[in-house]
């Protein structure tokens, strides 16, 4: 009998130790907490990079949130409470002219123009910026890159808001849709995929430019961190850019088809097809970086769209924003 309980006391034991060996195992891996400003197919090798198992063979342990919106993510970084913030890179830019101590610093780049796609209730394949003349546009957020890249774009063509085209930032971003289809007021809406995708296809409008081609190539996603964070983690922060970068390549040789059915565990309730005419549009406008390395040439014109807004007091210092040399090393591999 006391052999028998020994062995049920061992038995008990090697049980109760299971759980401490499998966290034991789990404490290898780096855990790394990323916040998102949004969550969006306009994000699609990030994703890609979690799917496809990318960071998990280099030991590192994606812990995503969703910000919901650049301030957001950049109060999580400030406070500690995630490590990498995804988001546009003129929230780096504002808490570099507040002067923050321990600020952010851009380290990547995801996609190199505005996602936004222009859409009209009538068909005109032979649109041009300026027959936006004396129409109501639903613009997007006011102060928000996709309303700041429009305006720009707009003015490029000769238009100014109000006397030329009134460009509407009263209504809220996740409300344009509805508004737009509900109402005669409004001749055209901005819409990123798959909306703008799905929308057409349900034969309620037509998408007759793209905001990101007309804007030219910008700095629109980029990953930042704090300076602090970087210093300590130059490491793991590499090992993550280049599983970003091997999810663009995944995206680049492989069909629209083929990313979608690995996209598809990302949008639960997004059906493939749409996922799929997504990437297809944004492979077409070359919405994402071929590099993650952020040029001084699209940083400026970021800060010429922010300028062009009225939202940029002074000009930020890209030495100061931006670190390449990981970017660099992830490039030249």
């Amino acid at each position: 009998m006391k052999r028998i309980s020994k062995l049920l006391a061992l038995g008990m034991a090697l049980m109760l130790a299971l759980p401490l060996i499998a966290c034991g195992k789990d404490d290898n891996k780096t855990v790394v907490r990323l916040s998102e400003v949004t969550h969006s197919i306009f994000y699609a090798p990030l994703y890609l990079a979690i799917n496809n198992g990318y960071f998990e063979e280099e030991g590192i342990e994606i812990k995503l949130s969703n910000g919901g919106g650049a301030d957001k993510v950049m109060t999580a970084i400030a406070s500690n409470s995630a490590d990498i913030g995804l988001m546009g890179p003129e929230a780096t830019i504002y808490c570099h002219l507040n002067g923050q101590r321990d600020y952010p610093v851009i380290f990547g780049l995801l996609t190199q123009c505005d996602g936004s796609f222009l859409v009209s209730k009538k068909a005109e394949p032979n649109f041009q910026w300026t027959d936006l003349r004396d129409k109501h546009v639903l613009a997007g957020r006011a102060g928000g890159v996709p309303a700041m890249t429009l305006q720009y774009v707009v003015n490029n063509a000769g238009l100014h808001h109000p006397a030329d085209v009134n460009l509407d930032t009263t209504v809220a971003f996740d409300m344009m849709v509805g508004a737009f289809e509900g109402s005669d007021e409004y001749d055209y809406c901005t819409m990123f995929e798959p909306t703008a995708s799905e929308y057409v296809a349900a034969g309620k409008g037509y998408i007759v430019a793209s905001v990101g081609e007309a804007s030219g190539e910008v700095p629109y996603t980029a990953f930042s961190a704090s300076k602090s964070y970087l210093e300590k983690n130059r490491d793991v922060a590499k090992k993550f850019l280049a599983c970003i970068v091997k999810g663009y390549v995944f995206m680049r040789d492989n069909t629209p088809e083929v990313v979608a059915e690995k996209l598809e565990p990302s949008f639960a309730g997004t059906p493939v097809a749409s996922i799929a005419a997504s990437v297809k549009s944004y492979l077409a406008i070359n919405a994402w970086a071929t590099t993650p390395v952020l040029k001084q040439s699209t940083f400026d014109r970021l800060q010429d769209i922010m300028e062009n807004a009225g939202t940029l007091p002074e000009r930020a210092d890209y030495a100061l924003a931006v670190d390449n040399s990981i970017a660099n090393e992830v490039a030249a591999a």
